[in-house]
């Protein structure tokens, strides 16, 4: 079985409060007649403080797609590498052990992927396979667990890293003006995080079982206009009743591998807000507790797109991990609608066997 090892996670210096954050929307958007609406959802956002690349006067002015872009791709060189050797330090690796690389990333774009460096630049061997994964928005977090898992199956003794980078700061677009978008400024953050899946060994979550699902004729719930100004959020207002038909989907999958998910041992969800959060508990039949390392992440960081999972499983590792064969559910929910969702145990057995090895 494959394992995801313990996340390495980064997020920017600069911090915005949700005080600050307030404070901003009614002094730039003072004429804007759903001004009430948008504080009072932003406020229930649950979120407390995000960190941006730039501080926030520097993130409010709009230099072009083209800056910001450069911007992305400086920022993604200078900081994914320490990201990427912390990871490969919990899960174990060397960069030359790693067979597969996945970067997911819907906040900037670069050709070739940034894959394409990293293999040049950190050393990582010329057959390392690349998948760079850009336009499932949130749910690409999942989706890099879940084509790890697959290729780790596939090739049993192969290693992969997963990487996903969002910097939502560079999104900001000052002219929309749209409840959905002016929403999306007091809700997302921006962060790197990475992990190593191991075809053998380690202490993580041995993957057992992953699937997906596309809600029907929601392919424009959440979606990019792209503009010259770059890529403008489109946020529809049904996207937070998305639980209704995404909890059975989980059910579903659980029940194909034997288990009720309702009563797993830990779950690592995406934290696309707090009625998310809400609505997959009570469609579950699950306390708000199940759901505090998503929430943690939420409070502390705003949502991070893609690389939320990645965080929220980093706090359970910080939590101490959790009994040996726990069950557990990964899933990461964005455009489409799309669930990426994986089924796994917890294991170190690994390491005690690798150790009992070296012995």
């Amino acid at each position: 079985m494959a394992t995801l090892c313990r996340p390495a996670v980064s997020v920017p210096d600069h911090v915005i409060t949700l005080d600050r954050t307030l404070e901003l929307a009614r002094s730039l958007h003072a004429d804007h007649p759903a001004l009430p609406l948008a504080l009072r959802l932003i406020e229930n956002t649950g979120v407390r403080t995000r960190h941006l690349l730039r501080p926030v006067e520097e993130t409010l002015r709009h230099p072009g797609f083209e800056e910001r872009n450069a911007v992305y791709e400086a920022e993604a060189k200078a900081r994914v590498p320490a990201v990427v050797r912390e990871a490969l330090g919990h899960g174990g690796l060397r960069v030359t052990d790693i067979d597969l690389i996945v970067f997911v990333s819907c906040t900037g774009f670069t050709m070739p992927s940034l894959t394409a460096w990293l293999i040049n630049t950190m050393g990582f061997r010329g057959d390392t396979r690349q998948v760079p994964i850009a336009q499932l928005g949130c749910a690409a977090g999942g989706a890099a667990i879940n084509r790890a898992h697959d290729f780790c199956t596939a090739y049993p003794s192969a290693n992969a890293l997963v990487i996903a980078c969002e910097f939502c700061s560079l999104c900001y677009q000052p002219t929309d003006l749209g409840v959905g978008n002016l929403l999306s400024n007091g809700l997302f953050g921006d962060g790197i995080a990475a992990a190593v899946v191991r075809g053998r060994g380690g202490t993580g979550v041995s993957l057992e079982r992953n699937g997906s699902y596309l809600v029907p004729g929601t392919e424009d719930w959440i979606a990019y206009d792209v503009r010259a100004t770059g890529f403008h959020f489109k946020l529809d207002k049904r996207v937070p009743g998305t639980m209704r038909p995404l909890a059975p989907a989980l059910r579903a999958l659980a029940g194909l591998h034997g288990w009720d998910a309702s009563e797993l041992d830990f779950y690592i969800v995406h934290a696309g807000g707090p009625r998310i959060l809400a609505d997959l508990g009570s469609y579950l039949g699950l306390p708000a507790e199940a759901f505090r390392f998503s929430r943690a992440t939420l409070t502390e960081y705003g949502n991070i797109a893609s690389a939320v999972v990645l965080d929220a499983l980093r706090r359970l590792f910080d939590e101490g991990g959790a009994a040996e064969s726990a069950r557990g559910l990964i899933a990461g929910f964005g455009p489409g609608i799309t669930a990426e969702m994986a089924l796994g145990r917890w294991t170190s057995a690994g390491d005690r066997a690798l150790v009992g090895e070296a012995a």
